[in-house]
């Protein structure tokens, strides 16, 4: 059986440009920048300054508050610069700048760690140590969020869906790094206090179940779980839906569903950090889109410009008309390329010819796609038009705030009006608003 949700829209994957393609390590650059916020939460503080020598994994920022995460040096080499960067978010936010000597001295501190021998809360402070936050876009700490789920949650999902067009990474870590993804949902399970786990993929990577099968742990602790391909299958909301029939309650976390929600590249990422220590300073990108000549998965040092990554990919095979960090249902646009890399870049995509231009006249012919294809069952066409006119108490009562912003409304709109951004503007004016 298939699991699913209501809702949905079934887009072309466009995954066949790299999911057959192996990770490919990158070279790390000349300089990388690491901005003091790549997390959900409070911004790390620089515990560095211009001059000091680092080495690979030590940390150079700390976090700044109980929902923060650490920052480590993802070179070794020499402290050029602690300033203001342009950001992957648009704006430019307090950097760490590294220029790299290429030798990759890790720091001496470092070391494996017995995952049998430590308590549950040895573990989570290990985890909060390396700085781990979810691989999966959205960047909260991975701490914060296994202590959410203590004594709540009963059900650990790990999330390999990755339902958004183009992107490959997460089928490429599932393929190639099965050890360490199993590893990583032991380690979570431990954590947690609980017994099993569910492994979630969608159909459309058949490759990775006849693969994940053979290396699951014979007592039964963690379940595959096949999930129907359907986008946003891959969102927390949607995948506690389809796997357990739970609805996460309004302005509530998946705890208060009874359920943790991993991506698998997270699961990954810890496992590494008990294998060998190092703590969260890499990350793998699909490079793809149309404007772009190689596409491929590549192993990222986090904090690499996003130029050097397109080079690394063999550069643009024709100017692009839109550069996304992310998927195209829910990746940032970007301007700048010397922005960095950072822990939630799962894909850097560029597209060129008449792919992502949207349309000059914009306008609602009321024919409901939106309402149908929304698996939160908002009404987007409302929310977006009462956002357009700034009546925010009529966005709150149509319940603007339950958007995942997963563009699904966007994509079956035959208007072309930009619905998804347009309710992310209103909700931030909403939470604005109550900060007054």
């Amino acid at each position: 059986m298939a699991y699913t949700f209501r809702g949905g829209i079934h887009p072309d994957d466009q995954k066949a440009a790299t999911n057959k393609k192996a990770i490919e390590p990158m070279a790390p650059p000349k300089q990388v920048v690491l901005p003091v916020s790549m997390h959900i939460g409070a911004p790390a503080k620089p515990v560095v300054k211009k001059g000091d020598q680092v080495f690979l994994g030590q940390p150079v920022a700390e976090a700044g508050g109980n929902v923060s995460a650490n920052i480590h040096a993802t070179v070794s080499g020499t402290v050029v610069d602690v300033a203001p960067r342009p950001h992957p978010n648009g704006s430019k936010v307090l950097s760490v700048v590294i220029e790299n000597d290429f030798q990759d001295t890790p720091d001496p501190l470092l070391h494996p760690l017995d995952m049998d021998a430590m308590t549950q809360e040895e573990i989570i402070n290990a985890i909060r140590e390396a700085g781990i936050v979810g691989h999966g876009g959205a960047t909260f700490p991975a701490d914060v969020k296994i202590r959410s789920g203590l004594g709540k949650a009963d059900t650990l999902i790990l999330n390999g869906a990755e339902c958004e067009p183009y992107i490959t990474s997460d089928h490429r870590v599932m393929l190639e790094q099965t050890n360490d993804v199993i590893l990583g949902i032991k380690i979570l399970l431990k954590a947690l206090g609980l017994q099993k786990a569910k492994l979630a993929v969608e159909e459309n990577k058949a490759d990775v179940f006849s693969h994940v099968e053979k290396l699951l742990p014979a007592d039964g602790s963690i379940e595959l779980c096949r999930l129907k391909t359907k986008y946003p299958q891959g969102a927390e909301k949607q995948l506690i839906f389809a796997l357990t029939g739970r609805e996460v309650p309004s302005g509530k976390l998946p705890a208060d569903a009874g359920c943790v929600v991993f991506n698998v590249d997270t699961c990954a990422t810890i496992a590494r950090k008990f294998r060998t220590g190092m703590n969260d300073i890499r990350r793998i990108v699909t490079v793809s889109g149309s404007a772009i000549t190689a596409p491929k998965n590549l192993e990222v040092r986090v904090g690499t410009p996003i130029g050097e990554v397109i080079e690394a990919a063999g550069g643009f095979k024709e100017e692009p008309n839109k550069i996304l960090m992310g998927g195209p249902m829910m990746g940032v646009a970007q301007f700048d390329l010397t922005a960095p890399i950072f822990k939630g870049t799962n894909a850097i995509l560029a597209f060129c010819g008449d792919e992502a231009k949207g349309s000059k006249t914009p306008s609602c012919i009321r024919c409901g796609r939106c309402v149908e294809a929304c698996p939160m069952r908002l009404m987007p066409t409302y929310i977006y038009l009462y956002g357009e006119k700034g009546n925010l108490e009529a966005c709150e009562k149509y319940d603007a705030l339950d958007c995942i912003e997963c563009g699904a409304c966007t994509y079956v709109c035959p208007g072309k009006l930009p619905l998804v951004q347009g309710i992310r503007s209103a909700k931030q004016r909403i939470l604005n608003a109550r900060r007054k």
